[in-house]
This record gives structure tokens, C-alpha cells and sequence, in this order.
């Protein structure tokens, strides 16, 4: 890849997965390349933080993908650090804890023939009267999929703590892309047969670092400086500087950057912000009314062994709080450096300035400890410490607005010839890391290869992972091979796990 006649760097926005991979892809190609953070730490909501010797994920990010470009680049970065691991994962629900992927006997035993019966004939209305094609709201595709008695016991709930809003008010694109391969008798037939037909093995495994998603993006930031690309962080993007339909600058971290092309991450309500000069007032507008759920964990260190062998516990209890609790241990040992401790992760999805995120963090990790406690997992007196870590824009929000806004912008955006959007934020989209990866390696393409890739139909609504074979990648080991998400992912792709990833 190289550009012609043209050594004025690309500037690269944000250092999540998405901007890491665009960075790593010009520096190794031995192209000129800044990539810009405003944190002091690579990795966004992907990254892992560490207090005390104590690593812990924000969400937990497990590293699966059907793109064998994707798997080769992460091969690539981490080699022998990147283990295998069997996924555990239970619901609590009703103040049970039921296994997930579902198994008949634990269902009938923990929801009783009664509540399957009567899920079953809320199913069978559905299907007289189906209506999945013309449903607008989430709530209106999940009935029109699986029943209103499902929806109300495993989808309502949770979905309502996760985004903060009725599932009334969250479009069905939403649901058609992360939920929809799934199917009511896909779930009977798993739980029965432990089969999930063309939906591929429920006995899951996947990728994950030794000391956690982090590590993987710390490795690329080296590797992007020892190629010879610049990294700057703790380096805010405060201006795009445009001229005759063309950024031609980028400040920040108190300089100023001449740039040949701008592939960015930023939010796109930052991005229409803090061009120069200023987008119409009607794009303004639009990128203002774009929504997000923001996000924190309380990370308790517990005395003792384990609390519970799961990866992560989701919770639809509506009493409290918390949304998902991880176990970091069961991710990788490395992650808690004492034998006789555990760290878990307590996530809870908010808005920022809201009263959950504004609280101290003394007040944050009494609550969890409380909850803990409530669900029956710790007593109080065995959590030893809490660290709280705050994450702002982690989930763009699918409101009855969101598609109009986005239009707008976009159309805004493509007037402006060099500059190209990525990633989940980037795109206003729910992708995973693989998906944001992507989309930064056909950024890459475009802008060193003159190819033109629509960044927006990576991952497009209605489609969970790329189906469509992609044109000959620079990073592809060996031809791409269709793998079918697992039934258990299906179903917990109704909730922003993981990521994203992180999924």
C-alpha cells in the first residue's frame, strides 16, 4: 500500500479497536500515520484496566469472529498469548439462577411446566398473527418472533435496565441485527437435543488474551510505534479544519497536524462538532439528537475462592440494579494476582450526569456490595475493595429518530472527500471488534488503495456478521469460511455484551 507522491501523514481518530487496526495497517505498511487519543490509555471500551495488580474488562470482550482476516491479524498481534477458553454463562432470574445455553431439565425445574406452557401458547398466537417483517419497535419484533410472554419474562426487563427506555421505544433494526438468526423453536430444539441445528454447536469456545482484551490493543500500539507510526495520547481532537471539501488539518493535543486523509472513530455527534468550518445548522442538529447509553463497572475484590464458576451472570431481576456481573478469573487466572481473592465486575448501564453516574465512587461500590450480597452471591463482610471506572458513549442508542439523524449526517459526511468513519460509534452502530476492525482495514483500503468499500455496510442492520464474501484482503491467511453464530450467542446479543465487543 502506498500513497502517491503525498508523505503528509493519516491521521487516525480514537484508539479503540477500529483506530488501532486503521494505525496498524499504515504503519506496517510502512505509510506515515498519527493516530490521536484523547485518553491516556489505548483500547476505549475494549481496554483492561488494572488497579491494585487487579485487571478487569469493561463489559466482557471475547474475540470470536467468522473472518479469517480478522483471526489471522489477531494471530498476528498476540501469537501464544491468546488462549482458549470454554464459555459458562447463567441468567438470574427470579431470584434463580438458570443455565444459559439452556437445558430442558433446568428450565422445566427453575420456570415450571406451567410458565413453559404458557410461553408456548403465547408462541402459538404469535405465529397466526406474524408480524416480524412489519414490526417498527424492538418490542414489537421480539412478540412477533418468540410471543409476548417470552418477551415480557427474558427481554423486557433486562433490555429496559440496559438502554434506559421501554422496548417500545427502540427500533426493530436493532433486534434484526443482533438477534436475527434466533428462533423460538431453535431454542426448544437445543434445550431438547442440545443441538442448535444451523446455529453450530452450543459447547462455545473463544478467543481471549492472557491478560485481557487490553493486552491485545497495548501490542498494536507498539507494533504501530515500531513501524514507525506516531501515537498521541492523552491528545483530545479538538478542530478539523476544512477547505474546499477537504480536511486539510487536525488539532489536537495542543498541535496542529496537516493530514492527507482522516480516518476517525469519534462519536459521530463529536465529529460534525468540532469541524471548522462549522457543518449547516440541520446537521448540527441532527448529530446533537444522536443518543447514547453510557456505562460503568464497580470492580469488587472479594476474599475467598470463586464466587461463581461463570464467565458473566446476567441479571433480569428488576430489584436491582446491576445488569451483569463478570468473573474475571474465569476469563484467565492472570487477571487476579492472589490465589485466595476474586475480582467481579458490576456493570450498570446509565446516562451520563444521570444519578447512577454521578455518584461518588464510595457510593458506587456500597451499592454493588449491597447487590452482591442481595443476589446471594458474597456476604458484605467479604469484599475487600471496590474500583470504579466510568464509560461515556459505550452503546449507541436505536431510538425512533436515530435513522433519520444518522441519514443526514452521512450525507453531510460524504461531501467531505478524505475524511472516512469507522467503528461503532464512528458509524452510530452496534458492532463488535471484529466488525470495527473491518471496517478500519477497508478505511485502510480506500484511502491507500483507491478502493471503494462502503464503510456503512459492514455489519449493516439486519445482518449480525458479514455475510457477503469481501474482495481479496491484504491480511487474509485463507478464504473465509461462513461460521454460524451459536444459539447462546444469538440470544445474549439481545444485551450489549461483548462486546463487544466487543464486543
Amino acid at each position: 500500500m502506498q500513497f502517491e507522491d503525498d508523505h503528509r501523514p493519516v491521521a487516525v481518530l480514537g484508539a479503540g479497536p477500529a483506530g488501532l487496526t486503521a494505525g496498524y495497517a499504515l504503519a506496517t505498511a510502512a505509510e506515515p500515520v498519527v493516530v490521536f487519543e484523547a485518553d491516556a490509555q489505548v483500547g476505549g471500551l475494549a481496554r483492561t484496566v488494572m488497579r491494585d495488580g487487579y485487571r478487569f474488562d469493561l463489559g466482557g470482550h471475547r474475540f470470536f469472529t467468522k473472518s479469517a482476516e480478522v483471526q489471522a491479524l489477531w494471530e498476528e498481534i498476540l501469537g501464544d498469548e491468546l488462549l482458549v477458553r470454554s464459555r459458562l454463562s447463567r441468567i438470574y432470574w427470579r431470584r434463580r439462577f438458570i443455565d444459559y445455553p439452556l437445558r430442558l431439565a433446568d428450565v422445566v425445574r427453575k420456570v415450571g411446566p406451567l410458565e413453559l406452557a404458557r410461553c408456548a401458547a403465547s408462541y402459538a398466537t404469535a405465529v397466526l398473527r406474524p408480524g416480524a417483517r412489519r414490526a417498527q419497535t424492538f418490542e414489537q419484533w421480539v412478540c412477533a418472533r418468540f410471543g409476548r410472554r417470552l418477551y415480557e419474562l427474558f427481554f423486557a426487563t433486562y433490555t429496559e435496565k440496559v438502554w434506559g427506555v421501554p422496548g417500545s421505544e427502540i427500533r426493530a433494526e436493532w433486534a434484526a441485527q443482533r438477534i436475527r438468526t434466533l428462533s423460538f423453536w431453535r431454542v426448544v430444539r437445543a434445550a431438547l437435543l442440545k443441538d442448535g441445528g444451523d446455529v453450530h454447536s452450543l459447547i462455545e469456545q473463544f478467543h481471549y488474551p492472557r491478560l485481557g482484551p487490553g493486552q491485545m490493543w497495548e501490542a498494536m500500539s507498539a507494533e504501530i510505534v515500531g513501524a514507525g507510526g506516531e501515537l498521541r495520547l492523552g491528545a483530545r481532537v479538538t478542530r478539523l479544519e476544512l477547505r474546499d471539501g477537504r480536511v486539510v488539518a487536525v488539532h489536537g493535543g495542543g498541535g496542529r497536524v496537516e493530514c492527507r486523509d482522516v480516518i476517525s472513530s469519534l462519536a459521530l455527534r463529536d465529529v460534525v462538532a468540532i469541524a471548522d468550518p462549522p457543518a449547516p445548522p440541520a446537521v448540527l442538529a441532527a448529530a446533537r439528537g444522536l443518543r447514547y447509553r453510557d456505562f460503568l463497572t464497580v470492580a469488587l475484590v472479594v476474599r475467598g475462592d470463586d464466587l461463581f464458576p461463570d464467565n458473566w451472570i446476567y441479571v433480569h431481576d428488576p430489584d436491582v440494579r446491576v445488569g451483569r456481573i463478570q468473573n474475571f478469573r474465569a476469563w484467565s487466572a492472570a487477571m487476579v494476582p492472589d490465589a485466595d481473592r476474586t475480582c467481579v465486575g458490576m456493570e450498570y448501564f446509565c446516562f451520563e450526569g444521570d444519578a447512577l453516574w454521578s455518584a461518588s465512587d464510595a457510593d458506587l461500590v456500597a451499592r454493588a456490595t449491597e447487590e452482591l450480597e442481595r443476589i446471594g452471591l458474597a456476604p458484605a463482610s467479604r469484599v475487600e475493595a471496590g474500583h470504579v471506572v466510568r464509560v461515556p458513549k459505550a452503546y449507541p442508542i436505536y431510538d425512533a429518530e436515530y435513522d433519520e439523524r444518522v441519514r443526514v449526517v452521512r450525507t453531510w459526511l460524504g461531501g467531505i472527500e478524505n475524511l472516512q468513519q469507522i467503528g461503532r460509534n464512528g458509524l452510530h452502530r452496534y458492532n463488535n471488534s471484529d466488525h470495527s476492525m473491518l471496517t478500519a482495514l477497508r478505511a485502510v483500503e480506500n484511502a491507500c488503495l483507491g478502493a471503494h468499500h462502503d464503510l456503512w455496510a459492514v455489519n449493516s442492520d439486519g445482518e449480525y456478521h458479514e455475510e457477503r464474501r469481501a474482495p481479496e484482503q491484504p491480511y487474509r491467511s485463507a478464504p473465509e469460511t461462513p461460521v454460524m453464530r451459536t444459539l447462546a450467542e444469538e440470544l445474549e446479543s439481545a444485551a450489549p455484551a461483548g462486546g463487544q465487543p466487543s464486543e
